[in-house]
């Protein structure tokens, strides 16, 4: 991906412009899908969990697909019009308060950092990397431009943060004894971490206090 280029067998072939590159991993057993490097798996973009399938959608897939054929498209894009969506994007504006709400954010998965949740502390040895908060920045540039909003928003972050993040925060060993995963930790982080610090002294914190309610 980083060289945007292929060799086999001794001859090299520069990639068209633009690609992309999948890759998938049985959860079940590793024949054929062996786990690639953390420094690999950096360079994707998103990681996405395919669950399991409703009643629905098997039932679709039965009606629809003998003996497991694949889908007609029910759209297509050329290679200009996706050209144009990538030049619209390089127009979307990222806000000085929304970029720096991603560096607290991909800082605060890492264990030592003062803004860390519980979960980020107890069960992350490694947090994500600058390339995690490129990532994040662009895929909340692409999905402001894809629901019509010329300016990136927190809730564009929020709502790209788990497949942008998932894979590039590796837990330590405890995390697999007392079943969490990496989306909890996000989830977590995504309540944890505010958008707009409220940059108090040190020696002043902020505790929970119950509402006032009129009348009472």
């Amino acid at each position: 991906m980083q060289e945007r280029q292929v060799t086999l067998l001794g001859t090299t072939r520069a990639l068209p412009e633009p690609f992309f590159v999948l890759a998938s991993q049985n959860p079940i057993e590793l024949e054929g899908t062996y786990p690639l490097p953390e420094a690999q798996l950096d360079r994707f973009l998103f990681k996405l969990t395919v669950e399991q399938v409703s009643e629905e959608v098997l039932d679709g897939i039965i009606g629809t697909r003998r003996r497991g054929e694949p889908p007609a498209p029910s759209w297509t894009l050329s290679r200009e019009d996706l050209g144009k969506l990538y030049q619209l994007m390089e127009r979307i504006y990222l806000p000085r308060p929304v970029s720096r709400y991603i560096a607290r954010l991909v800082s605060a998965t890492h264990p030592q950092s003062a803004q860390a949740s519980p979960l980020v502390k107890e069960y992350v040895s490694y947090g994500a990397s600058p390339r995690g908060a490129i990532a994040l920045a662009e895929a909340a540039r692409a999905y402001a431009l894809l629901n019509g909003r010329p300016t990136v928003g927190f809730e564009d972050v929020r709502a790209v943060a788990i497949p942008a993040l998932q894979h590039r925060v590796l837990l330590a060993y405890k995390a697999r004894l007392d079943r969490i995963t990496p989306v909890q930790v996000i989830e977590q982080l995504l309540t944890h971490v505010p958008a707009v610090p409220l940059d108090l002294p040190e020696e002043i914190q902020v505790q929970s206090q119950t509402p006032i309610r009129a009348g009472g």
